[in-house]
């Protein structure tokens, strides 16, 4: 019950402190999941990231419910997941009871502008991040210039850009398998 409580509060801090969404919150995830809590390593949370981003939903729970999961089961998966989104359900409950009196005020709009810009950071920082960990070599790099291109020409579903990535790693590591075993027999 101890871990299931942890998992929840972990969480809980992961949701409060997470503005602008899945991409944002990685920089915070890693820091509690991988350095604070050693729950997973940096390339397991990018493995749940992406997955998480691929899956119906939203990517913050979908990620949470991962960990969760791989760290106590499908009670972790939840509590997890509850931990992730009680914060979201609390502030929001107070805005929406308050918005409408406020919302149009300058320094409100003001606040908001403000948001979003320290947002557009966040972001910026969590694809940095995950740039650096992800294109490791020729053969990934390759590839995210090649579904990167195809995702600026073509307004098709990530689902398909993710497929399309997905079966390109498979060939690499087909092939990277071939050369291996013929390199291996020719010796």
């Amino acid at each position: 019950m101890h871990q299931l409580i942890d998992l929840f509060l972990t969480f809980a801090r992961v949701g409060v402190l997470t503005f602008g969404g899945g991409y944002a919150m990685l920089p915070i995830l890693t820091r509690e999941v991988v350095d604070n809590k050693h729950w997973a390593t940096e390339e397991d949370v990018m493995d749940y990231y992406a997955v998480g981003q691929c899956t119906p939903g939203v990517i913050a729970v979908n990620t949470a419910t991962f960990v969760g999961y791989k760290v106590a089961g499908p009670a972790g998966g939840i509590f997890a997941t509850l931990g992730e989104v009680f914060p979201s359900i609390c502030i929001i409950s107070v805005i929406a009871a308050f918005i409408s009196g406020f919302a149009e005020k300058p320094v409100v709009r003001n606040a908001f502008a403000g948001i979003r810009v320290c947002v557009c950071v966040l972001i910026l920082q969590a694809v940095l991040k995950l740039i650096k960990k992800a294109v490791v070599d020729i053969p990934t790099a390759v590839i995210y210039i090649v579904i990167l291109l195809l995702s600026l020409l073509f307004d098709l579903s990530p689902a398909l850009y993710v497929l399309a990535a997905g079966a390109a790693g498979i060939a690499l590591t087909l092939v990277q398998s071939r050369r291996a075993v013929k390199g291996g027999s020719a010796k």
